[in-house]
């Protein structure tokens, strides 16, 4: 039997948060759109308090960014980004143009295009993510886009130095110095200084996340997004003090990120609230990382694995960390998450930072219906058909010619009728 242990806030209460945050964002949309980079400006020092004479940086001031954060720091980042680099070329070469006659003088393929341009979002208030410039800039240049740009918010007042260095290590044709809302809109709808762009990625708060909710449609968006979240599955092969540090893990990222310990255990679930206690008093990040565990922490206590796995693929976490002596099991059954971490080695923070694996993945449930950031969404693959003899046109209207009849199009009827009465031999059998 699956029995809750500890529950996070109620379904009611998180709605409740979720429409607050629709109509603020709603608000700073619609003033983008009307007033451009004024607006955009004016929402950068109110929340930012950055408001420099371009919020666009000058190579210079790329440079100057690099230089620094220090030769270690750039290696780090360079060793990244050649893992995130190696399975984002992997990735791609699993994608290949087709052509292929179906039937004789039939031609049907499709070609994979990359989309014109992106725009990244990195976020950076709370915390520099530089990891998210290699997911988002790098990958979308793997995939081929021609215009990449990239924000960020300032950090401490000034550009976020080791984003911004990410950012143009990874390939980024433009960066700026803008976050929130206003650059979300600032990049899908375009001002007098920032050119649109066709699609959007890129991780953020919840702000950030409504925002390229609504823009979704005007431009593409990797997916929707919410807090981050993460799930550790486990049974007795580990203790209660690791399973709360992978928890508090991404608990730290904010205070709504759900965090949920799904155990055979009995052991470990007795022993958790302690455990994460312990963990909280070592950690700079405990007053929102507490917060978070205290409001959206679970710990679901189940008979077996497949309750476990039952119980998983309802939840559909972002992050789902396997610890058990059978992870390999899961991984042959879960079907909704955003990516797994299999056996206790390894550890979401090295998908978040280096391992090679896109860190900008579904959450809120979307694991039911997608994965996460990868080559293939920067991808738009568009089919093409061709005809190459009068036979094999005759063919395929005479049959779309009936089929159209039965759909009561006229007009498409006749697009196949006139090509039949064109190419059709005489005393051809109809």
């Amino acid at each position: 039997m699956i029995s809750h242990l500890k529950q996070g806030k109620s379904v009611e209460a998180k709605a409740e948060i979720d429409s607050q945050v629709r109509g603020t964002v709603e608000n700073i949309i619609a003033d983008v759109e009307r007033r451009g980079d004024a607006a955009v400006r004016m929402y950068s020092e109110k929340f930012d308090k950055w408001n420099p004479p371009s919020l666009r940086l000058s190579e210079g001031e790329i440079q100057a960014c690099i230089d620094s954060i220090g030769r270690r720091a750039i290696e780090d980042i360079k060793f990244a980004q050649a893992q995130i680099r190696r399975f984002a070329q992997i990735q791609m070469m699993s994608l290949r143009d087709v052509e292929i006659e179906t039937l004789p003088g039939v031609v049907l393929g499709h070609k994979n295009i990359p989309v014109n341009s992106v725009g990244c979002y990195i976020p950076g208030g709370k915390y520099p993510m530089l990891a998210s410039a290699h997911m988002s800039v790098l990958t979308a240049k793997v995939a081929g886009v021609k215009r990449v740009i990239a924000c960020a918010p300032p950090f401490e007042g000034k550009p976020a130095a080791a984003i911004i260095a990410a950012m143009a290590l990874a390939g980024a044709d433009e960066i700026y110095t803008m976050g929130g809302v206003q650059a979300v809109a600032a990049m899908a709808i375009g001002t007098e200084t920032v050119k649109r762009v066709d699609m959007l990625v890129g991780p953020g708060n919840a702000y950030v996340a409504e925002a390229k909710r609504q823009m979704y449609g005007r431009v593409g968006i990797d997916l929707f997004a919410g807090p981050t979240e993460t799930m550790v599955i486990c049974d007795d092969t580990v203790d209660a003090e690791l399973v709360a540090v992978d928890l508090l893990g991404q608990a730290e990222h904010g205070p709504t990120s759900p965090a949920v310990c799904i155990t055979t255990s009995r052991k470990i679930a007795a022993e958790l609230p302690a455990a994460i206690e312990k963990v909280l008093a070592r950690l700079d990040t405990a007053p929102i990382a507490s917060v978070a565990w205290r409001d959206y922490g679970e710990i679901v206590l189940c008979d077996n694995d497949e309750e476990m796995a039952q119980e998983s693929d309802r939840i559909s976490s972002e992050h789902i960390q396997v610890m058990t002596k059978d992870p390999d099991w899961f991984l042959d059954r879960l079907t909704n998450y955003g990516a797994l971490f299999l056996g206790s080695r390894t550890c979401v923070s090295y998908g978040d930072k280096v391992i090679g694996t896109n860190h900008t993945l579904p959450t809120k449930g979307a694991g039911r219906y997608t994965g996460g950031l990868w080559v293939g969404k920067f991808i738009k693959t568009h089919t093409y058909q061709r005809i190459l003899d009068d036979e094999a046109s005759v063919l395929i209207g005479e049959y779309c010619s009936r089929l159209c009849a039965l759909e009561h199009f006229s007009a498409h009827k006749e697009q196949a009728d006139i090509r039949v009465r064109r190419l059709k031999k005489p005393g051809e059998a109809r």
